[in-house]
């Protein structure tokens, strides 16, 4: 049986690395703050702390976090994406491995804090986010943040339509042990609402 692609590798055919990095790039010349998601989980999170970046991407948010002072290990399938990590920051941790099989790259389970924003969810392979999503807390120590983002409708996506509501992912939450703590709809912080075109969410497994 052919193993179904992620959404993701659907759009980019795994070649987008250059061109992701270049966009955030003209971005950042421009004055816009690429930094929300790092100043995000750094306000969560103690000095020093642990997190993982599942899906990191070309590694702009775990390089920041490495600057707020934390230790962050970055993980992708997409090996475009972590050559352009890779080359800006050589000295981080960066794990080339899909998500759904986050359990066997070795990873001790003592993370503060897993990050998969820009998307990550929905643009996982279908059918696959149940398990990456069990894959993630388990990643966590007790007492630990999941922290996601994603978008909730067309114009927040890079997809025709939502592949899942949000209800939905807190069903996948609730199954992987994660309690709902907070949900904005924007990483600044603003107010999420029912209807909100992208959510924000802080999830916490288990002190015991």
């Amino acid at each position: 049986m052919t193993e179904q692609k992620d959404r993701w590798a659907e759009l980019t055919g795994g070649q987008a690395g250059e061109e992701y990095a270049r966009r955030f790039a003209r971005l950042a010349a421009a004055g816009q703050d690429v930094h929300g998601e790092a100043a995000f989980c750094d306000a969560l999170l103690r000095p020093a702390a642990r997190v993982l970046d599942a899906g990191c991407g070309t590694g702009r948010i775990a390089i920041q976090l490495v600057e707020l002072g934390h230790d962050c290990t970055g993980v992708d399938v997409d090996a475009s994406m972590l050559a352009v990590a890779r080359r800006d920051a050589p000295a981080q941790d960066w794990l080339l491995g899909d998500l759904a099989r986050l359990d066997t790259l070795g990873l001790q389970p003592d993370f503060d804090l897993v990050l998969a924003a820009g998307n990550v969810i929905p643009l996982l392979a279908p059918g696959t986010e149940p398990t990456v999503l069990r894959h993630l807390a388990a990643a966590l120590r007790p007492g630990g943040l999941l922290v996601t983002g994603m978008g909730l409708d067309a114009a927040h996506l890079p997809l025709p339509e939502p592949p899942f509501e949000i209800q939905k992912f807190d069903h996948w939450c609730a199954l992987a042990d994660l309690t709902l703590l907070h949900r904005y709809a924007t990483w600044d912080g603003d107010p999420y609402a029912p209807g909100c075109g992208y959510a924000v969410s802080v999830h916490r497994r288990p002190a015991a």
